[in-house]
């Protein structure tokens, strides 16, 4: 692993972090019915933590000397509300993946700092990840 690789990965992850904090926005003011202020407050109140993700990520890049990324991954096309949450599901599990292969990266690169703070995400994301498949869990099809 060099450190332009890391640069490449972490601006993936980067990317997704910004397609994260827009597709919350965007599902917050779409969601509908008698469950409407619930679930659009649960989707921004998940804002914040994608936010220091981005954050964090962005300081991360220019310090190893990248260019961070300002274009998000596309955000997926939902219609209904548990169309939205399963979207949101899947989003925060690859970032569980992605992040957990990064701080295996970064250990590789000696960068304990990074793996530390990728790890703290992994947690971050499987917290969002248990409560949105909380959220599913007796949701009628």
């Amino acid at each position: 692993m060099t450190k332009q690789e890391m640069i490449e990965n972490l601006n993936e992850d980067l990317a997704g972090e910004l397609g994260a904090i827009i597709q919350y926005l965007t599902y917050a003011a779409k969601t509908t019915g008698p469950y409407r202020p619930q679930l659009s407050q649960f989707f921004l109140g998940e804002v914040a933590d994608e936010q220091l993700h981005a954050q964090y990520l962005a300081n991360k890049i220019v310090a190893l000397g990248g260019e961070p990324t300002t274009v998000p991954r596309p955000v997926p096309a939902a219609a209904t509300n548990r169309e939205m949450v399963e979207q949101v599901l899947a989003a925060e599990q690859q970032a569980t993946r992605d992040y957990t292969e990064r701080a295996r990266q970064a250990e590789e690169l000696g960068d304990k700092g990074l793996v530390v703070q990728l790890e703290d995400m992994v947690r971050d994301e499987t917290t969002h990840s248990e409560e949105t498949e909380r959220l599913l869990r007796d949701w009628p099809l």
